[in-house]
Order: structure tokens, then C-alpha cells, then sequence
């Protein structure tokens, strides 16, 4: 775990002092637009984007799971970072290469992009290889990249932000986003007992509140697969193999919530997604990773999940 200041990289700790406990998320830098607009500065073109990600992290499993179900696998090429994070923060291996720069760490992908970068060295990360620089690392405007400009160039019918439900969606991807996709780290980078507490309540009154809306429905707006299904997901595939333990939020597994268990089979089933999909990683990367949470880096052998139960 680290940061940038002024380009040079620093192997900091989240600073929770300040906050009385509470683990207060960074907001991202590199914002700028995939377009289809004519002269648009980056307008979508297949083979000049590079995603950069991590099997491990839910934000860049959102970009994953998407570039895969729309069909993006041959227009964005993909470099993974090895599962464990620690002195120098995201890196590369020969087993897991930077296919494009060769780098050894993902922090130089940054310094590439602005050589006195500071803060958070953070994936997912759209890469402009035409201009060699960083276009957005903000995981959500990805997600409608791919969905939008990107999935038009291959012509994919599947559309995960259909228009007539993008006020429902984007209500119910504020609210998971606040108190389940950002609610668990709140609860388990939480250095107080109150903190802690503050962040546990609205996790599990909210994943209460999406049972109940996912009674006798298949999917959570409008009975079809939309980004809020999958902006869920990859919180809820993490859940129980770490969350619970890890991050002691432990008030319930989603395992015990038949309709969140039932949605979560549902999508790890779809084309595509289980491949995606990568446990090793996952639990390898938060327990190893996280020595102020677990300093001895052992590495749970279970749970055992059958993902591929019938739904």
C-alpha cells in the first residue's frame, strides 16, 4: 500500500488519525472522456486502449466482467497486476507483464502520465497508447465507456445502461456504492471500535433492503442485466471468502441471504463472467496484503461455495 507525492513513490499506510478511524476513500484524478464525438481528443478505436487491472479488486473487475459480456476482448487488451500488494504497491512479474511498457510497477504507468502525480495509485486505469498517457482510472465512467462508444464499434446489442432505466439505475448504484461496495472497506479499514460500528449498520441494512428487493425478480432494475447487477457483483463474489472474515463483517454471509446468494450465482453463470473471476487472487491479495489487518499473511483455505448451483 503507497502513494505517489510529487512523482515519487511513498509506502504509506491509509492515515485514519484524522478521521477519527474512518477509512475515507480518495477520489480519482484522470477523468478525462471516450467520445464519439467528431475530433473528439480520444474517440473509441479499437486496439489503442489498455486496460490495466487487478483480478483482485471489485472496482476493476466492474471493467473485466463488461469488456467481456460486450465483446471487447479483441478491441481493449488487458494487463493483470500480480494479487499481492505491499513495499511498491501494484506490481508486474513475468508471469503477470506490463504487455505494453514492460514496466515493473504500476506506479510508473502514472509517473508516464504526469511525472509529478500525486495520490492514490489505484486500478482500473484506461490507457491511451496512441498518446501515452492515462485517459480515466475512475471505474464507474469506465464501465460506460465499454458499455457506450466501445461496445458501438462491435456493434453488441447487449446494453447495461439502457436509457429508460437510468434514473432507477443510478439510484440504486449510489446506494450500493455508499453502503456495501465502499461500506465494507469502511468497516474493515475502520481503526476505532465507533468507526467500525458507523459503517456494519447500513452494510447489512442495506444488503437486508436488496433481499427483499430481489424477491421473485431475477435481476435488480427492470428484470434485465444492467451495471448496477454488476457494480453489485463483484462486491458479493468477494464477500464470504473475504469480507466476512477479513473485514469482520460478519453479521451475516450472503450465502444466508437466499436472494442476494441466488443473483450472485446468477451472473458468476453468465457467459463469460466466471472467468473473470479469480479466487486465488482475490484471497491471496487481501489477506497477504493487508499486514495492519493481518499481519501474519495466512491464507484462509475456505470457504467452500458452490457457485455453479443451480439458480
Amino acid at each position: 500500500m503507497g502513494k505517489l507525492v510529487d512523482g515519487v513513490w511513498k509506502d504509506v499506510w491509509y492515515d485514519t488519525k484524522a478521521s477519527k478511524g474512518r477509512f475515507v476513500r480518495s477520489d480519482t484524478t484522470f477523468r478525462a472522456q471516450i467520445s464519439t464525438d467528431p475530433g473528439a481528443q480520444y474517440p473509441a478505436e479499437a486496439g489503442r486502449y489498455h486496460l490495466y487491472v487487478s483480478y483482485a479488486c471489485p472496482w476493476a473487475h466492474r471493467t473485466l466482467i463488461a469488456r467481456a459480456l460486450l465483446g471487447l476482448s479483441d478491441v481493449i487488451g488487458v494487463s493483470v497486476v500480480e494479487p499481492l500488494m505491499l513495499a511498491h504497491g501494484w506490481t508486474f512479474s513475468a508471469q503477470n507483464p506490463d504487455h505494453l511498457g514492460g514496466r515493473e510497477f504500476l506506479h510508473q504507468v502514472y509517473t508516464d502520465s504526469d511525472p509529478h502525480y500525486t495520490g492514490r495509485v489505484t486500478v482500473p486505469v484506461l490507457w491511451d497508447d496512441k498518446t501515452r498517457t492515462i485517459v480515466n482510472n475512475e471505474s464507474a465512467q469506465i464501465l460506460r465507456f465499454l458499455n457506450g462508444p466501445f461496445a458501438a464499434l462491435v456493434g453488441s446489442t447487449l446494453d447495461l445502461y439502457p436509457v429508460s432505466l437510468r434514473e432507477e439505475i443510478d439510484g440504486v448504484n449510489a446506494l450500493v456504492y455508499e453502503h456495501v461496495n465502499n461500506g465494507v472497506y469502511r468497516a474493515g479499514f475502520a481503526t476505532t471500535q465507533e468507526a467500525y460500528e458507523e459503517a456494519m449498520t447500513p452494510l447489512f441494512d442495506t444488503l437486508d433492503m436488496l433481499e427483499r428487493r430481489l424477491e421473485g425478480v431475477s435481476y435488480l432494475v427492470g428484470d434485465t442485466l444492467t451495471e448496477a447487477d454488476i457494480r453489485l457483483f463483484t462486491t458479493l463474489v468477494r464477500f464470504d471468502a473475504v469480507y466476512h472474515s477479513h473485514f469482520k463483517c460478519n453479521v451475516r454471509r450472503i450465502a444466508d441471504l437466499p436472494n442476494l446468494w441466488r443473483l450472485a450465482r446468477r451472473l458468476y453463470q453468465l457467459p463469460g463472467i466466471a472467468a473473470t473471476v479469480h479466487f486465488d487472487h482475490i484471497k491471496q491479495h487481501y489477506f497477504g496484503s493487508h499486514k495492519t489487518i493481518n499481519p501474519t499473511g495466512i491464507v484462509p483455505l475456505g470457504p467452500e461455495l458452490d457457485w455453479r448451483a443451480p439458480v
